[in-house]
């Protein structure tokens, strides 16, 4: 098998989700498999969680759509604002729960279940308040099934608590429109947060394969394993070590089928060389090279577990276990 292997514990991400569903203490719990479920297969991991989340969330209605050919029948909020009616057509014939971000997606959304989505303060996707009563004049109370918000800077206490204030405020006038709807304000951060930043639910996305946003800790497990076949082992011969000169004196190297293409920045410092484009070189550690640990990989290169996650398994066989 030249591939490299992605292993991911679907057990794992159960564990994972129990654990965030005990913080939740029954309020609505929000799965998010966007971006194939941050590279660990979303229809798997759907399934996976079928029995513990309440509800999903993707990016973008392409996504949507896959979840629901795969079989799975739980809600499911689309993340990013319908962009044309052939957004809103496709979401309507997927029952797939649209967000509105504005006049022009309300008007767009007219009829079918849908979010607004309010920006308290990250300025990314989400009405302002003074837009909210337009909004709510063209939607139908019943259409409107929930109303949510980011936190962005979740250890800055004094702009979180800002936000939630704003949020509240929201929460008020959507509710004094329809009172069933769901208030979500949290993500992974302020699930950890707990206390009045669950509303009435949230939603979890980084902890649930295994990693915590920055600043937070949490006895999560992390869900995917990749493995490198090993190509070669080389008797060293001239100063080169890969795309560079040697540093130190080696009798023996090994070249491993794991490269930028693969998913890994190429600064990642999983060898004794910067990755080529499909392996890298390093100190012969056997037939497989294990890669188990998104958060180190991701300091060492400047970046984020969510990156190398989404990335690292773009070309790998990927093998599930229960």
């Amino acid at each position: 098998m030249q591939k490299s292997t992605a292993v991911v514990s679907l057990e794992a991400i159960r564990k994972n989700a129990r654990f965030v569903k005990s913080l939740l203490n029954g309020k609505k719990f929000y799965a998010v498999v966007k971006a194939d479920a941050y590279g660990h297969g979303a229809a798997q991991v759907a399934h996976a969680l079928s029995d513990i989340a309440d509800a999903f969330c993707v990016a973008i209605t392409d996504e949507g759509e896959a979840l629901r050919i795969a079989g799975i029948d739980k809600e499911i909020l689309v993340f990013t604002p319908p962009l044309s009616r052939g957004d809103v057509a496709r979401a309507e014939s997927y029952n797939l729960t649209l967000t509105v971000n504005g006049v022009v997606a309300a008007r767009l959304s007219r009829g079918l279940p849908c979010h607004i989505k309010l920006n308290t303060g990250m300025n990314r996707v989400g009405c302002s308040l003074s837009e909210l009563a337009k909004i709510l004049k063209i939607l139908s109370p019943e259409q409107i099934k929930g109303v949510y918000s980011h936190i962005y800077a979740p250890c800055d206490e004094l702009h979180t608590r800002a936000q939630l204030e704003a949020f509240k405020s929201a929460v008020a006038l959507v509710k004094s429109e329809n009172s069933d709807i769901c208030a979500h304000f949290s993500a992974s951060a302020g699930i950890l947060m707990g206390g009045e930043y669950l509303f009435d639910g949230a939603r979890a996305g980084i902890l649930l394969y295994g990693y915590c946003p920055s600043g937070f800790s949490a006895p999560v497990i992390p869900a995917m394993k990749i493995y490198a076949p090993r190509v070669q082992r080389t008797s060293v011969f001239g100063y080169g070590v890969g795309y560079k000169q040697a540093e130190k004196k080696y009798k023996t190297l090994a070249t491993y089928r794991y490269g930028y293409a693969d998913g890994a920045p190429r600064r990642a410092r999983l060898g004794e060389s910067p990755l080529c484009m499909d392996g890298f070189v390093s100190r012969d550690v056997g037939k497989f090279y294990l890669l188990d640990d998104a958060g180190r990989l991701a300091e060492d290169c400047g970046t984020i577990s969510y990156e190398i996650l989404c990335s690292a398994a773009r070309r790998c066989r990927i093998v599930y276990e229960n």
